[in-house]
């Protein structure tokens, strides 16, 4: 790629001039600005004090060394400490020719390395998937495959929270109010149905509640006192003595819901190499806390829960085991990870988890030091923001989520709604309308989350998503079947694509070569996504991508321009923008369809 090649000889030329030993991988180039002359730019500033000559002159002598050595540079100038080079047509001719039939172009063949294992999804058996959740797994799926886009070897891995007080409340609930209901005698997704009696918990518990402090009780002391708490905590401590009618309903439960999560994941696009859980995991972190307490790591209070103190470290006490001895989201982390790390042998370990646990994870990290085992500094906190909606946050306890389910029927409805509206699907079969509308929908909801910096805190807009208009999925999705067609008809014409050659003697309109020089920095934001495990680069890439392609579309014949050697060279940037269009999206898990 050019930018290599400028870079090479800038680490070159220094040398030369001024005895400047700098690596050409630590030499920053950027796009020259539109109101300058150029294509590729470099600020000689870091320079000039070695130098030790004017910004100006520094850029003179820097910018004559490198042009005499690339044939590709047709000039360049110098605006104060700034280098423009300008590239000549011939190398993006021979550029667009070279890799336009590349079907990795782009990305990097898997290396020889040890996996990275990244951890996304972690759903808990109380409740079905909700938006957050889709955020999670768009994430952890997306990221996955950037890593795997720059030659990684990857390992997706879920961990369900299949254990602990709030799936005792779940049970609890189920016990008191169901009257033996089932998934299949109330026609409901077995998520759903769990779903709705941890909802029922903490009703009840809060009617519980109200009535003890109404009472004379204290509201903390109340919280602790009221009967189906005390009931749900019980369970919990009989589930993990392995008592034969708990561990039994736990199981029938946990498999009506695994059975709701499977098809919410396959709707969605998402699968995993490996599914932890953590009912067989939580055993080995309690093995490292008697660890932890025979070394003196870890100490027991008076009535018997077991913590680790930490403020010496600038954190403070963390709590491994309750005072009944049973476990902590603490304790199955600290199993999860040493079984992982063994699983695996991993280079790092990710997790996908919201920025609620920034503090956990570094308190996770810390013990898993403190245990003596050295991967811990492998451990990678990948923390997102929450997802909010027009009406505010979402509480899983109030049964006020938005439903993953439910937000992907609507999203198919309106997908549905909009193409009809504007006759996307003429001439298509109902299966194929049906594809269609399934493809928009998800689309837009996995562009629309994966477009924001994964740090930020986002407000999901449904209606705003499904747009065929601005930064959205089916506008990118839309331009890919457009471009499509256009080769359909350039091939029914008779036009090589795959085959041809492209004069290189053509001059380039600025439309044209903003589409290829586009394309051509497509590997560098692949490498950059993956560096900062950021989804939101690909997305902002393809949209920029598209909307540079219906620039050069409106300006500029396509199928009816007369020149021979033009059509071929514009019937061939449409079809390599269609491919990268096609890798960059398939990146976020989005299927673009080839007719609209």
């Amino acid at each position: 790629m050019i930018n290599q090649l400028i870079k090479k000889a800038v680490s070159e030329s220094l040398k030369a001039l001024y005895g400047l030993e700098i690596s050409s991988e630590s030499i920053e180039l950027q796009p020259t600005k539109k109101e300058f002359t150029g294509d590729v730019t470099l600020v000689v500033f870091p320079f000039v004090k070695a130098a030790k000559k004017r910004p100006e002159d520094c850029a003179e002598e820097i910018g004559k060394a490198v042009s005499e050595s690339i044939e590709w540079i047709e000039s360049y100038n110098v605006i104060k400490g700034f280098l423009n080079f300008k590239i000549g047509d011939k190398y993006w001719l021979n550029f667009l020719n070279d890799n336009k039939c590349k079907a990795d172009f782009g990305t990097i063949q898997t290396k020889n390395t040890k996996p990275i294992v990244i951890e996304y999804s972690s759903p808990n058996t109380n409740k079905p998937l909700h938006l957050g959740h889709i955020r999670n797994n768009l994430l952890g799926w997306s990221v996955s495959q950037i890593l795997k886009a720059n030659g990684e070897n990857v390992k997706m891995v879920n961990l369900v929270n299949d254990r602990g007080i709030h799936i005792c409340k779940s049970m609890r609930a189920w016990q008191l109010f169901a009257n033996g209901e089932t998934p299949q005698s109330s026609k409901e997704k077995g998520d759903h149905l769990v779903g709705k009696y941890y909802v029922l918990f903490d009703k009840e518990y809060k009617k519980q509640t109200a009535e003890l402090m109404n009472g004379g009780m204290d509201e903390d002391t109340a919280k602790k006192e009221a009967p189906i708490m005390k009931e749900a905590s019980d369970m919990l401590v009989k589930w993990e003595q392995g008592d034969k009618s708990v561990r039994e309903l736990w199981q029938t439960m946990n498999e009506w819901v695994y059975e709701g999560f499977n098809q919410t994941y396959a709707r969605l696009g998402i699968s995993f190499d490996k599914i932890y859980y953590e009912s067989e995991t939580y055993k080995l972190g309690k093995a490292l806390v008697e660890k932890g307490l025979s070394e003196g790591i870890f100490y027991r209070r008076d009535d018997g829960s077991v913590w680790i103190d930490l403020t010496q470290d600038g954190l403070d006490e963390k709590l491994l085991l309750r005072k009944d001895g049973t476990s902590v989201y603490m304790t199955q982390d600290l199993g999860t990870a040493t079984l992982r790390h063994n699983d695996f042998g991993s280079e790092k370990l990710i997790y996908v988890v919201g920025n609620e646990q920034i503090y956990h994870f570094q308190v996770l990290k810390l013990i898993i030091q403190k245990l003596g085992f050295s991967w811990a500094k492998d451990i990678y906190h990948l923390s997102y923001g929450m997802v909010e909606l027009p009406n505010g946050k979402m509480k899983s306890r109030e049964g006020t989520v938005v439903d993953a389910d439910d937000l992907m029927q609507q999203m198919y409805e309106e997908a549905k709604k909009i193409s009809e509206e504007h006759g996307k699907n003429q001439d298509m079969s109902e299966e194929e309308s049906d594809k269609l509308y399934n493809t928009l929908a998800l689309g837009a909801l996995k562009y629309f989350i994966l477009k924001v910096d994964p740090t930020k805190t986002m407000l999901f807009n449904p209606e705003e998503s499904i747009d065929f208009n601005g930064n959205t999925g089916p506008f990118i999705q839309y331009t890919h079947a457009r471009i499509c067609s256009i080769v359909r008809k350039a091939v029914e014409e008779g036009i090589e694509v795959e085959n041809s050659e492209i004069n290189d003697n053509i001059t380039l309109n600025d439309k044209e070569k903003e589409v290829i020089k586009n394309i051509s920095s497509f590997s560098d934001v692949v490498k950059e996504a993956g560096k900062n495990y950021s989804p939101s680069l690909i997305a902002n890439y393809v949209y920029n991508l598209a909307k540079s392609f219906n620039g050069f579309y409106q300006d500029c014949s396509i199928l009816k321009e007369e020149n021979k050697d033009i059509k071929q060279m514009r019937v061939c940037l449409a079809y390599f923008t269609s491919k990268v269009i096609k890798t960059a999206m398939n990146l976020l898990g989005i299927e673009v369809p080839e007719r609209m």
